[in-house]
């Protein structure tokens, strides 16, 4: 059998605004409680489960979702909407830019903990690398 990722967990300050933050910029679903996790279940059935940090510091991890060029346009649209600020790279360098590695687009973004959210168009290493931030 081949292995794919089933689900990773996502830790948050709240969970239930973290999963209602990123389910409605990707315009996905929060399913319901199992046990102490809130479920954002993706197009290929990877589940992000948010849980509650407690006490325990964040650690800001980064999550990173292909799209499509429409789907893109849509989230895009969202993030702007909410007036979040985008960049067009992980380290959150260049504020108000995408990107437009393999031939594609890109752009990340924080969630309230930290954690640094990505969408692209186009998987690493599939076209060329010498897109110009827009």
């Amino acid at each position: 059998m081949p292995i794919h990722l089933n689900h990773t967990i996502v830790h948050a300050t709240d969970k239930k605004r973290s999963a209602q933050f990123l389910a409605g910029l990707l315009g996905l679903d929060v399913q319901p409680q199992l046990g102490p996790f809130l479920p954002v279940t993706l197009a290929n059935d990877v589940i992000l489960d948010f849980a509650d940090a407690g006490e325990r510091p964040i650690v800001a991890e980064h999550y990173a979702f292909l799209v499509s060029e429409e789907e893109f346009d849509v989230v895009f649209g969202r993030i702007k909407e909410a007036g979040l600020t985008y960049y067009p790279d992980p380290t959150l360098s260049r504020p108000g830019e995408i990107n437009h590695n393999d031939g594609g687009r890109g752009a990340y973004w924080a969630d309230p903990d930290g954690h640094v959210l990505e969408i692209l168009t186009r998987p690493y290493g599939s076209g060329s690398r010498t897109g110009t931030p827009e």
